[in-house]
């Protein structure tokens, strides 16, 4: 499948039933996808009139405690976050996808991971963070689906699928798993949705308006206590390598997978190095490269912006170790040969 496809399947098969999106390159596919599926299993598409009516629409129906998602790419997601505040200010699990393409403004189509600050300091405007995965291969794409809904409906936060364009565009096998989960049980266990009183409760309200301001100062602080239990308890990586390692290379998504290649192949020049491969971009998962950083001599990011996990990675080891950087912009990917030169240039 294509890694947008398997985006959409995976959804599907976690249970979520409502999809509400706007077209764009390089993820319309997970649109046209669902536009196909949704309606053969009583599920509902709707393509809205803009970015904007979208992530609304999935505000409106998480409210109600049952799993809704939304994709866009980069300037699409740029329209929704406004949205995505108000997700976060109401403490509402869904399911964001991000298929990066090259900006700012319309930018170009081809690939970029340079959304990268743009979704982990908070996609909108206001104190508050949002999970944040990212995928390496397009059986991720799947797990790191049904992750995301998981993680966002435990920690009642919004949750994204933070892929390249390349991730979104590739195709290759994946293993789906046949349980399904059954859409019917998800808002259970939800004693704060909007799914009507029975007559026997009190109603619940949905809403991020807080006009006392000790009120939104203690619920401020309740989140931020939640984001605290998930750095500690969510983090994920993928070593590689770093067992003997004295250079250590951090990549995601497709430069992960292109500096896995050339680390081979410095391996075989006598070159120690390994990679340390965040898969929560947020949480940053700190604790591998402060451990890192008591071995290696240096670190070097592979990354398609201008250096923006350069500095998480400066700020996860406190600085103490130099941060080289191998970077292409605009849609351009850096070669194997490429982050073999760059390694090569941190061994001297």
């Amino acid at each position: 499948m294509k890694g947008n496809e398997a985006i959409a399947e995976s959804a599907i098969r976690c249970g979520c039933r409502h999809y509400f999106g706007y077209p764009i390159t390089p993820q319309t596919e997970i649109a046209a996808y669902m536009a196909k599926r949704m309606p053969k299993i009583g599920g509902t598409f709707l393509q809205a009139e803009s970015e904007i009516a979208a992530i609304n629409m999935v505000y409106g129906c998480a409210s109600t405690g049952r799993r809704a998602m939304t994709s866009s790419s980069s300037p699409g997601i740029s329209l929704k976050a406004e949205g995505i505040s108000y997700l976060a200010g109401a403490d509402l699990p869904a399911l964001i996808v991000n298929v990066q393409r090259g900006g700012p403004g319309l930018g170009g189509i081809q690939p970029s991971q340079s959304d990268y600050f743009f979704m982990t300091r908070g996609p909108g405007h206001g104190d508050f963070h949002i999970i944040v995965l990212a995928p390496a291969t397009v059986q991720e794409m799947a797990d790191l689906t049904r992750l995301a809904f998981e993680l966002a409906d435990k920690y009642r936060m919004p949750a994204m699928l933070l892929a390249d364009g390349t991730m979104g565009q590739m195709m290759e096998p994946v293993a789906l798993p046949e349980e399904q989960i059954d859409p019917e049980t998800i808002p259970v266990g939800k004693p704060w949705a909007t799914r009507g009183t029975g007559l026997k409760r009190e109603h619940n309200i949905v809403n991020s308006l807080y006009l006392k301001p000790d009120e939104l100062e203690k619920t401020n602080i309740e989140r931020f206590a939640r984001y605290e239990r998930l750095e500690k308890e969510e983090c994920r990586w993928e070593e590689y390598l770093m067992d003997d390692a004295e250079i250590c290379v951090v990549s995601v998504g497709i430069t992960a997978r292109v500096s896995k290649n050339a680390i081979v192949e410095a391996r075989r020049e006598g070159i120690k190095v390994g990679m340390i491969r965040p898969i929560t971009l947020y949480p940053f998962p700190k604790a591998p490269f402060a451990k890192a950083a008591e071995k290696v001599r240096r670190f070097l990011t592979v990354e398609l912006n201008m250096g923006q996990m350069n500095e998480d990675v400066k700020l996860a080891i406190n600085c103490s170790r130099p941060v080289g950087m191998c970077n292409r912009v605009g849609g351009m990917i850096p070669s194997t040969d490429e982050v073999l030169a760059a390694i090569r240039k941190e061994a001297k």
